[in-house]
């Protein structure tokens, strides 16, 4: 019986972890194509030719982003609380609902300290109004995929996968600018040394968290 019962648990977590993939493989593509359509079809920023002015952009950014993602998620909590037992937060009353728009709240909240300095220091290395077109991208990429995790967590939680690009996107920004850093510093050892770092990091905590045999 409990050989049964794990193997049918075994088969549940396989089963997650396909449709994680599955729509991890289809997400990557589609986010890759409205980046590109952003940047190559939106005119050139005017007035970016100063780093003061492209930063300012950036905050500008932000705040579009914080309000779309981050705001409406306190407020779906909030009109939730005000409308049922869950006004107590002390009373333990949770819906599914709110559960979920909870958890996207704390995962929205992590990812805005990866996506809020990576944009700024982006838009502190864009030269001019033509390379700024990627800041629009990346704040575009990075709303849409926040919606796209919130929506896909309340069809079930294997369905939030299809927000993953954007944390990608984050995570590749972090190391380009990072990069970028290292090689004012250091030239171009300078510039490959965080990158090394990093790699070197996400291969032990790959090897740190793998499941311990039962």
């Amino acid at each position: 019986m409990k050989k049964a019962l794990e193997s049918e648990g075994a088969g549940v977590i396989r089963r997650h972890q396909s449709t994680l993939i599955a729509e991890i493989a289809i997400a990557f593509p589609v986010t890759i194509a409205l980046w590109l359509g952003v940047y190559y079809f939106l005119p050139p920023l005017g007035g970016m030719a100063e780093p003061l002015a492209r930063l300012v952009f950036a905050l500008k950014c932000c705040s579009i982003a914080i309000l779309l993602c981050f705001l409406t998620g306190i407020e779906a909590v909030a009109h939730e609380r005000l409308r049922s037992p869950a006004i107590d937060p002390l009373s333990g009353y949770e819906t599914r609902r709110l559960t979920i728009n909870l958890r996207y709240l704390q995962n929205t909240l992590e990812q805005l300290v990866l996506f809020v300095p990576g944009l700024f220091a982006l838009a502190f290395y864009c030269d001019d109004g033509h390379s700024m077109r990627a800041v629009v991208a990346t704040t575009v990429v990075w709303i849409a995929t926040r919606f796209a995790f919130w929506i896909g967590y309340h069809y079930g939680s294997q369905h939030r996968a299809i927000g993953a690009p954007g944390m990608m996107q984050s995570m590749l920004v972090l190391l380009y600018v990072c990069a970028r850093i290292g090689y004012e510093i250091a030239g171009p050892a300078g510039a490959i040394a965080p990158l090394i770092i990093f790699g070197c990091l996400e291969a032990v905590l790959v090897r740190a968290t793998k499941p311990l045999s039962a």
